[in-house]
């Protein structure tokens, strides 16, 4: 396709609760922050044509006072982003994607370690299809757990012979099990994903978009298809601080 062109996004405004203390995007990896790490994945493709980052719109004075001078020497410009569901971020950096840009690729601010390959697969997909996602295929067992937590009491009889002798305030919490997944032809699901334009603009003019984890849960609900091609394990989302310490370790190998 000659007309190639895509447009970036990086959507950054998340809350990261589950990281713990500190800005996860601002963590050092291999000598620059994270998200600038994600901004550089495709800064060297000639068929991209801008890159959208968006920002916590509470916190876009501190954004771009902190990342602002870095990203706009990649050409990178910063927008607000949403403040409750991710789908709001996207929709906000979909508007300021150029018109020329005849595909959309969204990638997490968070997946700085993206191969080139990688990038390189998803693309040239898009090229023949309107919506290509990675996926890497499950490997570990996967259980369906209820809801409602159980805890062990320390007079109940199993539990003494568990737990032995300890202090009350020790407590095992867990889930029971309700069944066992199969994981035949399922898919861990990364990014980029890139779409054409007009698709991903009509996927996100639709009137409910609550309750969407990714961008082609929107594109599925038009009924169009979505292509996965081959992920990567090492493609790792940082959501906690275990994942930024494998990160760390992967990108010092």
């Amino acid at each position: 396709m000659s007309d190639f062109k895509v447009g970036v996004i990086i959507p950054a405004a998340g809350r990261s609760s589950r990281f713990g203390l500190g800005d996860k995007l601002a963590q050092d990896v291999g000598g620059r922050p994270m998200i600038l790490r994600s901004v550089e994945l495709f800064t060297r493709r000639e068929d991209v044509g801008a890159i959208v980052v968006a920002a916590p719109p509470a916190e876009l004075d501190e954004f771009r006072a902190r990342f602002g001078t870095q990203l706009g020497f990649h050409g990178a410009k910063i927008v607000a982003g949403g403040t409750i569901e991710r789908w709001e971020t996207v929709r906000n950096a979909l508007e300021a994607i150029p018109a020329e840009c005849s595909h959309v690729a969204v990638h997490d601010g968070a997946r700085p370690a993206a191969s080139e390959e990688l990038i390189a697969r998803v693309f040239d997909a898009a090229r023949v299809h309107d919506a290509v996602i990675p996926g890497d295929p499950v490997t570990s067992t996967l259980k369906r757990v209820s809801a409602e937590t159980v805890q062990a009491e320390e007079e109940d009889a199993v539990a003494d012979l568990i737990l032995g002798e300890i202090s009350d305030s020790t407590k095992i919490i867990g889930r029971r099990v309700t069944g066992t997944v199969s994981r035949e032809h399922l898919v861990a699901i990364q990014t980029p994903q890139v779409f054409r334009a007009e698709l991903l603009r009509r996927a996100y003019a639709q009137p409910d978009l609550g309750g969407a984890t990714d961008d082609a849960m929107l594109v599925e609900r038009l009924g169009a298809e979505v292509i996965v091609v081959d992920g990567d394990p090492r493609n790792i989302k940082v959501t906690t601080q275990a994942d930024l310490a494998l990160l760390r370790a992967l990108m010092r190998k």
